[in-house]
């Protein structure tokens, strides 16, 4: 490959709360002595980001004045160059693009325009934790409606029973994952089409999280929620953002596309009203080096990566944890572990279970916060070699110690 995704990064000492956070609290808990932490737990990489981008920021920085901007030409063209390259968006202007500090505070602003305060708004589950405490914080109600594994173990849309929460709760907003944190899936076209039919049947306004769309796994592709029909594209907003494709969320910076001049200038309005929704200069550059040619090539290696992450797990968990059951994820890098049956099995609860791995060092996620009752959220975007190492662990320590 051309990139690097091999090279074992020390994050400690610099900023990163993937390591550094272990054991505070908040974070699963640091490894016993004599195992080194392989964090696996919040989304964020464990491989150098692309060149461009650091490169893109060292430039900048070293012109000597920080003062008021506003956003380049290039941030534009390059946001619509990326969305048409990748994801096949046509007509696309600048007008329609608007920043955000982050897809949760656009997500909020949206629902804002959307709904009153106390308003029910639909949600798949499991569900992204954020979600959660950002709509209750903010004075929304979530009606979930769960998701279902078909045949093949792929989950699915339950479209009767969306529609009957909809109606029953008088539903007039969803928060549309796509892809779907935490189970990975990349929704068919078919599916989005089926969805917002449903959506539009009944006028629920949709807000489209698809801060994930770049990172998806081969054999799969992306499907704009906008692009399924012209009442899409009029009746939701998408929040998108390079920060989960090349691991900028320390910088800050996510972006909408809004294409109803309407609901745009209303979202727009609502996202100014705290006076702290505002572009950094370096973040503007940091996603302009993303955006470049080598930023095309580098997602493209990034995802292959993650591909024979994924399947390295999945093909490890099959052979040799037994009663641990997953859905294999067709794009994110996260896996959402059901331990349901190897706790019965073993008479453990999924918190024996969880320490257990972080005593060895391997630093999952409680599933719970995501509505998953017996299940552990674990982070692949690592070397392969440390994938492979906190496999060996678990087996050695945890599954089948």
């Amino acid at each position: 490959m051309k990139y690097d995704f091999t090279s074992i990064m020390d994050r400690h000492g610099m900023d990163a709360i993937a390591v550094d956070a272990l054991g505070t609290g908040f974070a699963p808990g640091a490894p016993k002595e004599g195992f080194d932490a392989i964090p696996m737990w919040v989304a964020d990489m464990n491989f150098p980001t692309c060149p461009t981008i650091p490169e893109a920021i060292i430039q900048r920085a070293r012109e000597p004045h920080y003062g008021y901007f506003h956003p380049r030409e290039e941030y534009f063209a390059g946001i619509i160059k990326w969305q048409e390259t990748r994801n096949g968006v046509t007509g696309l202007t600048p007008e329609c693009i608007g920043y955000e500090n982050g897809v949760l505070g656009g997500v909020i602003s949206a629902l804002n325009v959307y709904c009153s305060k106390g308003d029910k708004v639909l949600l798949h589950s499991p569900t992204y934790v954020g979600f959660t405490g950002s709509l209750t914080n903010n004075g929304y109600a979530i009606v979930h409606s769960p998701l279902v594994k078909d045949e093949n173990g792929v989950w699915r849309m339950d479209f009767e029973d969306m529609e009957k929460k909809i109606v029953e709760n008088k539903i007039h907003a969803t928060v549309f994952c796509s892809p779907h944190n935490p189970c990975g899936r990349v929704w068919e076209r078919w599916e989005v089409e089926k969805a917002m039919a449903l959506f539009e049947k009944y006028d629920v306004k949709v807000i489209s999280d698809e801060i994930w769309s770049d990172i998806i796994l081969s054999g799969h592709k992306h499907v704009p929620t906008q692009s399924v029909s012209p009442w899409a594209r009029q009746n939701t907003v998408a929040m998108y953002a390079p920060s989960k494709t090349f691991n900028l969320a320390g910088l800050i910076g996510s972006y909408h596309i809004i294409y109803n001049k309407a609901l745009r200038d209303r979202v727009e309005k609502e996202s100014s009203l705290s006076h702290y929704n505002s572009m950094n200069v370096l973040s503007m550059h940091a996603l302009m080096g993303a955006y470049r040619s080598e930023g095309y090539e580098w997602v493209d290696e990034l995802c292959q990566t993650l591909t024979g992450n994924v399947d390295f797990a999945c093909d490890y968990i099959a052979k040799h944890f037994e009663g641990v059951e997953v859905s294999k994820p067709q794009g994110t890098y996260m896996l959402f572990l059901d331990c349901t049956k190897w706790c019965e099995k073993h008479g453990k609860t999924i918190d024996e279970v969880q320490k257990a791995g972080w005593d060895v060092g391997v630093a999952w996620q409680d599933g719970r916060g995501f509505h998953g009752p017996c299940h552990i959220r674990m982070n692949l975007a690592l070397p392969l070699s440390r994938v492979q190492e906190a496999f060996d662990r678990l087996d050695k320590y945890v599954f089948n110690a």
